[in-house]
């Protein structure tokens, strides 16, 4: 039944076999200077909700980077489809369109564990202790399905490389600095407050930030939020994609 997922999630994993180590390092580059230049630079000394600033930017680091790394798949979706025409062999395929969903989306998911894994080793350097419980894995599974069907969504809606710069330009990046990576919402002024609550981002990293931490709101009606967000991308991006012609 699920052959067609199966046989492309593997092929992309043997893809991101081949370039790993430029995958691993591009992963630990951007969040080992943000924490420099935050961690180290801007809020040494400085606290936020009874935790020191390091402890505060970890958790934040973590879902900007492994939101970067799902969402990064529309890049290489853009490439099989514009230029090697791969996408069209999926679309002739005998199996159902929601299967490359969801290869595609486990794909997503796996690249997004890597920067995970690195910032749990940020997190042992710079002794800050991270509670990685069930809570968190659950949470950050469905923080990886929203970036990766993002992505997913976001390569089928654009018509060359052009368009996905400007939404990288428009939403990934203001999503990156404006959903409580690096300050806290709640400080920020009332009109930044309402773009924040549209970003998905604001609620993965809340509840995330939450379950590392064991302080906040780790409530069952934020996971359901989550998941209700998974179901929808998962829905709209099938419904695109059963529209492509091949």
């Amino acid at each position: 039944m699920l052959h067609g997922a199966r046989g492309i999630f593997w092929r992309e994993i043997l893809i991101l076999r081949r370039k790993f180590l430029k995958t691993l390092f591009a992963s630990a580059v951007s969040p080992a200077l943000f924490l420099l230049a935050f961690g180290f630079g801007v809020g040494r000394g400085a606290s936020v909700g009874g935790h020191d600033y390091l402890s505060f930017l970890l958790p934040g680091l973590l879902t900007m980077a492994s939101m970067n790394q799902s969402y990064a798949i529309a890049t290489e979706i853009n490439i099989s489809r514009f230029y090697f025409k791969v996408f069209e062999e999926y679309l002739i395929a005998p199996f159902s369109r929601w299967q490359i969903v969801l290869g595609e989306m486990g794909y997503g998911i796996v690249r997004g564990l890597i920067p995970v894994a690195i910032i749990a080793i940020y997190s042992l350097l710079c002794g800050v202790n991270l509670h990685f419980g069930p809570g968190f894995f659950l949470a950050l599974l469905l923080h990886l399905a929203i970036f990766s069907l993002l992505g997913v969504l976001a390569a089928m809606i654009v018509r060359s490389h052009a368009d996905q710069a400007t939404v990288n330009a428009f939403l990934i990046t203001p999503m990156m600095f404006l959903s409580g990576t690096f300050f806290p919402v709640d400080q920020m002024p009332l009109p930044i407050k309402v773009v924040a609550s549209l970003f998905p981002l604001t609620y993965t990293t809340r509840l995330i930030r939450a379950t590392l931490l064991q302080n906040g709101d780790t409530s069952a009606l934020l996971y359901l939020l989550l998941a209700a967000m998974v179901v929808i991308l998962f829905w709209l991006t099938n419904r695109i994609i059963e529209r492509v012609e091949a």
